[in-house]
């Protein structure tokens, strides 16, 4: 992206410049196709709890508009640029087929009743998840030497935190409105946290597999390996600091004691979200 674009201009899928990708060197990379295409499918299927946060906060005309204007359009975005990128490389893969597969069985995993049972605790939720996902686009974007893919991760990344100052502006909001106390804080963080490694990727996993290698769609091994090569990948470019002060800012904690959990919190994230 030009350097000289507006802060405020989003960025469009026109930006990048798939010819400069040397697709003989890159198609053979198994591990870059599964990491690709799973979040392309997770990322494709935002619309469906779009709606549900759209009804939960119908009451709070700014936020129901950001969600369905800027959320959801930019959320989209990711999984079609995602696709593309897919498409550009691996032409052979039949995306819709498999996607409408993966959409058959994940729209099952969004239902309003798995929403925080107050709007504050929910945008609480909404920051672990932002959190979560820049950084996952944070270590793809720094695993691979693949310039595109490179640029296309890092906006990604930017997008989220983006999102995620927003929910944290409304969490702050609602923090006064619903006299929230830091132990029902922490308890939102805490469930939301040990639900990021949830049946999202693995679910988008199991189907691009089974399109992919039809052979191996009921084999656990070969799921398992594909699984940890992706993980380790990931794991291993991740930017731990950020991710914990991203996740632990809404308690809102005293220097002294954010020093005293860094350490414990990093444990349980290395442990849930990068194991």
């Amino acid at each position: 992206m030009p350097k000289d674009r507006e802060e405020n201009a989003h960025w469009k899928i026109a930006d990048l410049d798939f010819s400069k990708i040397d697709v003989a060197r890159v198609r053979p990379d198994e591990n870059l196709f599964y990491l690709v295409t799973c979040a392309s499918f997770v990322e494709s299927g935002s619309d469906l709890y779009t709606q549900n946060l759209v009804d939960y906060y119908g009451d709070e005309p700014e936020i129901s508009a950001w969600l369905r204007e800027q959320w959801e359009v930019e959320e989209l975005q990711h999984g079609q640029a995602l696709r593309a990128y897919v498409k550009h490389i691996w032409p052979e893969f039949d995306w819709p087929t498999a996607y409408r597969s993966f959409l058959d069985e994940y729209s099952g995993y969004c239902k309003v009743e798995l929403l925080e049972p107050s709007k504050g605790l929910e945008m609480v939720a909404r920051c672990v998840v932002e959190a979560g996902t820049a950084t996952f686009y944070g270590a793809l974007s720094r695993s691979t030497d693949e310039p595109v893919l490179q640029d296309l991760a890092a906006l990604i990344a930017r997008d989220e935190v983006n999102h995620y100052k927003h929910f944290f502006r409304y969490f702050r909001s609602f923090r006064q409105q619903e006299h929230l106390r830091r132990h029902s804080i922490f308890g939102a963080l805490r469930r939301r946290t040990l639900e990021l490694r949830n049946e999202d990727a693995a679910c988008a996993l199991r189907h691009v597999l089974k399109m992919r290698e039809p052979q191996h769609a009921d084999d656990p091994i070969r799921l398992q390996q594909i699984s940890s090569k992706m993980n380790g990948t990931i794991r291993s470019h991740v930017t731990a600091d950020m991710t914990i002060k991203m996740i632990m800012r809404p308690l809102d904690l005293p220097r002294v004691l954010q020093s005293m959990v860094a350490y414990p919190a990093t444990q349980i994230m290395n442990k849930v979200i990068l194991r």
